[in-house]
């Protein structure tokens, strides 16, 4: 067995941290306040997963590097399993209504149904199910 790490904390710079709060508390997210402030907020992503929300300013801190323009350029895509195709569609719904962009058509093939979104700063998610009962010997839930 490979090196497993116990946390995942994924950094995004956003320009309103507020909005962006507000964009994933409207899809259900929850923060944990522990690690949030007025400079960043630590999104509960499910069992130690974790998006930091990091004020533009306080991210480029870190990295000394320029900040992808997410409109015009993919700096990757954030892809996250739920539990079933009708929660899919009611994440991907809810994002729409806080704003998010529509970056997909619906997609299905024999492993996944998946949509795209980006958020209010151009991240582009990819909310997914993927049945993984169907794989002999896995180790990955749907439900983290």
């Amino acid at each position: 067995m490979g090196v497993k790490v116990g946390q995942l904390f994924v950094n995004l710079p956003v320009k309103d941290l507020n909005a962006s709060k507000e964009f994933f508390g409207q899809l259900g997210f929850e923060f944990d306040e522990r690690f949030s402030d007025e400079k960043g907020a630590c999104l509960i992503l499910g069992s130690n997963m974790y998006a930091m929300l990091l004020a533009e300013d306080f991210f480029s801190s870190f990295t000394h590097k320029g900040i992808t323009d997410t409109h015009k350029e993919n700096e990757c895509i954030l892809a996250i399993n739920v539990s079933s195709k009708e929660e899919v569609d009611e994440m991907f719904n809810k994002a729409l209504e806080a704003g998010g962009e529509d970056k997909s058509n619906p997609e299905e093939d024999e492993m996944m149904y998946f949509k795209r979104i980006s958020d209010l700063d151009g991240h582009l998610w990819e909310i997914c199910f993927m049945d993984f009962n169907q794989f002999d010997n896995t180790e990955y839930t749907n439900n983290g």
